[in-house]
């Protein structure tokens, strides 16, 4: 199991997808089976397919950042900072779970907005 490899991959899979072409990040990086938790998701390579190619039709302008990546035996985290039309602004924490060849076979994530003001000075990434 390479665990550098894995994180570069979560992130190469998940830049192509919320770009608009997450057909092509299924076919690189998806496994025999795709396990999916977000309950806004169908499960499947397909539901993860029609998710983000409907994503990318409704709203082309978006952007992504990654602000971290941390690999633990199977599983990478993925700390993300991902900017929507209007300046709608949310964190999202994403776990994909990589099997023994190194393909994602599941994912689990965590998505919270950024409100408009906050008790510190803090960000939330």
């Amino acid at each position: 199991m390479n665990i550098a490899q894995n994180k570069k991959n979560a992130i190469a899979f998940y830049k192509m997808a919320y770009e608009g072409n997450p057909t092509k990040a299924v076919e690189l990086y998806v496994g025999d089976k795709y396990i999916q938790h977000n309950p806004m998701v169908a499960d499947g390579p397909q539901g993860f397919i029609d998710y983000f190619n409907r994503m990318q039709k409704e709203y082309p302008i978006k952007s992504i950042n990654f602000v971290r990546a941390l690999a633990e035996d199977d599983l990478v985290a993925l700390h993300t900072h991902q900017i929507w039309p209007d300046n709608d602004q949310y964190i999202t924490m994403d776990f994909f779970r990589f099997d023994t060849h190194g393909k994602i076979v599941e994912h689990w994530d965590s998505i919270q907005q950024i409100p408009e003001t906050s008790a510190n000075n803090n960000t939330m990434y």
